[in-house]
Parts: structure tokens; sequence; C-alpha cells
């Protein structure tokens, strides 16, 4: 395996587990500091499991391509094209 497609498979394992832990935050703490900047007036503290994991997997995911794309312009893999 050349050393590139090992830069490349680190990126994108990288990016998926910053983007699950991401997903997890905005879910778990994000849910519950609306109060503060929303009309909410009581916390909304939401479980993984009261949130559904496909909901979960549907916000992670996407969060971790996001994450994939700046990595992959900082550490120079070339995943997606110029």
């Amino acid at each position: 395996m050349s050393p590139l497609n090992i830069k490349r498979l680190v990126v994108i394992v990288l990016s998926q587990i910053l983007g699950f832990g991401l997903g997890y935050l905005i879910i778990t703490v994000g849910f519950d500091l609306l109060p503060l900047i929303s009309s909410i007036q009581t916390p909304q503290g939401v479980s993984i499991e009261r949130y559904g994991i496909i909901y979960f997997l549907v916000t992670a995911v996407p969060l971790g391509i996001i994450v994939m794309i700046w990595l992959d312009k900082f550490m120079d893999t070339k995943i997606l094209p110029d």
C-alpha cells in the first residue's frame, strides 16, 4: 500500500470519528444550550437513543464528510479533485 493511500485512509477514518464526536456533542450538549440562544424555555437534553440511531447517522456522517473536505485540503491527500 502506498503512503498516499495510507494517508487517505487515515483522513477518512479520522474525519468520520470527528464527525461522530461532533454530532454527539451537538445532540447532547447543543440541545441543552438552546434556551440560551432562542425562545425555548426549558432545556431539551436528548440522548442518542431518544434522538434515534438513524437520525444520528444522518447527522454525523455528513459532518464527517465536511471534516474530511478540510482534512483533505490541509493534509494534501487529493481525495477530491482540484
